[in-house]
């Protein structure tokens, strides 16, 4: 009986108003610079009020820092004209008086980020994945609970949190504001990936990670690289220098297997305008840097690195594969390991990597549990089984796919 209710609403709602498009305002804390909205285009969102936000973060995110995040949603290919929903408090307030931005979650309808014509929002997708919401420290739960507010002002029956870190301290505030409204979280799929305790003394991790054996492998490899040119590994922070080591970096992204598929940076104006951008934004502010590794005179490897708080963020990894059987991306991947753990700012570093990554997983021991996860809107919505419903089928048919990319990427 349940079921065929559930169907008949399906049935009666309008795919417009089932994929949640509506922007509805919200009465917030005077002095917002939305009026009254508190689900807006992206692109509105004051810029000083966001990185005021993320510096008083209570969990660190640097694919939804302001500088990295407007840059997707202006030029990124798939990726533009998201919006967002805002949490704004007057607890700590402004200089000019105005309220404070508590919140932020960048988000796409369920249309728009699975093709299911039911009403419900999904944290957006920053060209990495992580998309833990932005929450004011000391606000955490105040700042959770108005998103929930703003996503049903627009329509939305559920909160689809993808890529969230699940033990950590954003994901607890959200299922503490759905504890105190008598509601649960429903998990939709989880998985653990790779992390760096940067807390450690480097060399004492590798050995504990790789083994002497394996490491006598890879500094014969490295003897062996050598012999093309002095290995030297660099790390670029300054705007300028960040400029020009984000060229070589795309460049060997673009030289290798993700130029066959297509899937390179450089391959799209947008990605690549995206990229370029983002990157000299957070170089300005000392949230972004490149590392990359040369033989002699010839880049062999180079990576993006993120920085937000006490994290880095290992974002993507390019390699020139002549160089292949020398295992550049390993090589660069233990000086990033070495420069990491020197740096006192940094105690973690996220992998952002698939579950089971070949390449990184034997090196970086510490993992991070994270999944997607469904948040209810309202007590006991029929709706929100039917969502979580569709969601489970979606899985069921795209997983074989999706591993099989996956094989054939390893």
């Amino acid at each position: 009986m349940v079921e065929i209710a559930d169907t008949a609403v399906v049935r009666r709602a309008s795919v417009r108003d089932a994929v949640a498009t509506r922007v509805q305002t919200e009465a917030v804390s005077p002095g917002s610079p939305f009026g009254s909205e508190a689900f807006t285009p992206l692109a509105t969102v004051p810029a000083s009020q966001w990185r005021a936000l993320a510096e008083r973060a209570n969990e660190p995110n640097g694919y939804y820092l302001p500088g990295w995040e407007l840059a997707v949603n202006a030029c990124a290919r798939g990726r533009t004209g998201v919006s967002a929903l805002s949490a704004w408090g007057d607890a700590v307030p402004a200089q000019d008086g105005t309220a404070c931005l508590i919140g932020l979650l960048p988000a796409i309808s369920l249309w728009r980020a699975y093709g299911i014509p039911l009403p419900a929002l999904v944290g957006a997708d920053p060209y990495g994945t992580l998309r833990t919401p932005v929450l004011a420290r000391g606000m955490a739960n105040h700042a959770a609970a108005q998103l929930l507010q703003a996503a049903r002002k627009a329509g939305a029956r559920a909160l689809i949190l993808r890529d969230i870190t699940l033990d950590g301290a954003a994901m607890k505030a959200f299922a503490e504001v759905l504890r105190q409204g008598g509601m649960r979280p429903r998990l939709l799929q989880s998985h653990f990936r790779a992390a760096l305790d940067a807390t450690r003394d480097a060399d004492q991790l590798l050995r504990d990670a790789l083994g002497g054996k394996k490491l006598k492998e890879l500094r014969r490899q490295r003897n062996r690289l050598a012999e093309h040119g002095p290995v030297r590994f660099d790390a670029a922070r300054r705007p300028e220098e960040v400029a020009s080591a984000l060229e070589i970096f795309l460049n060997l992204e673009a030289s290798g297997w993700k130029a066959k598929r297509g899937t390179a940076l450089l391959q799209d104006d947008g990605d690549a305008g995206f990229v370029r951008r983002a990157t000299q934004v957070l170089a300005e502010s000392g949230q972004c840097e490149i590392a990359s590794l040369h033989a002699g005179a010839t880049p062999v490897a180079a990576a993006i690195v993120l920085r937000h708080q006490d994290r880095a963020f290992y974002f993507k990894l390019g390699v020139d594969e002549r160089f292949a059987k020398y295992s550049p991306g390993v090589q660069l991947t233990l000086d990033l390991t070495r420069h990491l753990c020197a740096d006192p700012a940094i105690a973690l570093a996220d992998s952002t990597a698939d579950p089971d990554h070949p390449m990184i997983d034997p090196i970086w021991r510490e993992r991070l549990a994270i999944g997607d996860v469904l948040i209810p809107l309202r007590r006991r919505d029929p709706m929100v089984s039917l969502i979580d419903t569709a969601l489970s089928l979606r899985r069921i048919v795209r997983e074989p796919l999706r591993r099989a990319v996956l094989a054939m990427r390893c």
